[in-house]
């Protein structure tokens, strides 16, 4: 590949975000994506019926917002259009079918209940808002106690809410609240049921950490992703861990040592992609700058 300034590894939201940031300070830059279309997970992988769950102002890439008459919570078709409309607007031309092989530098056992927060889409919203003007934890006791007047008491059920505020939750260890779409009506009809952690699967035998054992028809693997990065990068120790996840906390995790980045692995979604990708262009720029 030819010598650029930067290398932007992937053409999802977060490659194509510090891609527009560069090109809005004429910083020539170099973008590789091994599948063969831009924001390939997005395309391939996702649900027809899928939506944001976070209001559209919250999900915008920087420099170029929803339409006017989009909807409010943005469903996968429009975000793609969104992410192509992005592509051509800012001139960004990946090259496709291109994998980085290497990058180096040279130089409780008991029976447990589901921890987690549900909330509403709305409830969410709120909070985020509420969250620019008032402390994390006061946000947090008014979307927990709103909760429970909406879904009420759902240790009953398996579900127990985390001892952490949503916010704070999502503040300090990037997992989201459960955003309720009609699932915990059907658990408490008794439609779904919620067990507990699992300690061995065996064919479709499913065995419980308190030892109970169900068969089940099918099993789906729903246990999110980890980064793969550390096992092409070499030497990025000083920024990722051994999951591939920043080492240092929010907000300064988006930079290492000897001109090394990372943007949308601190977990904090559409928003925080658009931030890592504005503070990874403007570093840049100070760099070169003080180099001229």
């Amino acid at each position: 590949m030819e010598s650029v300034p930067v290398l932007i590894v992937g053409a999802g939201p977060a490659g194509l975000a510090t891609a527009a940031c560069l090109g809005q300070f004429s910083i020539p830059y170099a973008i590789v994506e091994r599948e063969s279309c831009s924001a390939s997970l997005w395309r391939n992988r996702a649900y027809d019926r899928l939506k944001l769950h976070l209001a559209k102002e919250f999900c915008e890439l920087p420099h170029m917002s929803y339409p006017v008459d989009a909807p409010t919570y943005i469903p996968k078709t429009l975000f793609v259009k969104y992410l192509d409309d992005y592509v051509e607007r800012f001139n960004i031309q990946p090259k496709y079918l291109t994998s980085v092989e290497s990058s180096t530098y040279d130089n409780d056992e008991k029976c447990w209940s589901i921890v987690i927060h549900v909330m509403t889409k709305e409830l969410i919203r709120l909070g985020m808002a509420l969250a620019h003007h008032l402390p994390l934890n006061l946000v947090d006791k008014l979307l927990v106690m709103a909760a429970y007047l909406i879904f009420g008491d759902l240790s009953r059920h398996g579900i127990t809410r985390p001892k952490m505020g949503p916010m704070t939750l999502k503040s300090e260890t990037g997992r989201s609240a459960v955003i309720d779409v009609g699932t915990v009506g059907l658990i408490k009809k008794g439609i779904i049921k919620v067990q507990g952690g699992i300690s061995k699967i065996k064919g479709n035998i499913v065995k419980f950490q308190c030892s109970k054992r169900i068969s089940f028809d099918a099993i789906v693997f729903a246990t999110g992703y980890k980064s793969t990065a550390n096992i092409w990068l070499k030497n990025g120790e000083s920024m990722l861990n051994g999951n591939g996840l920043p080492i240092q906390k929010y907000p300064n995790h988006w930079k290492g040592e000897n001109g090394l980045y990372c943007a949308g692995l601190a977990r904090r979604g559409l928003a925080g992609i658009a931030a890592d990708a504005k503070n990874i262009a403007n570093d840049i720029k100070s760099v070169i700058d003080s180099m001229s």
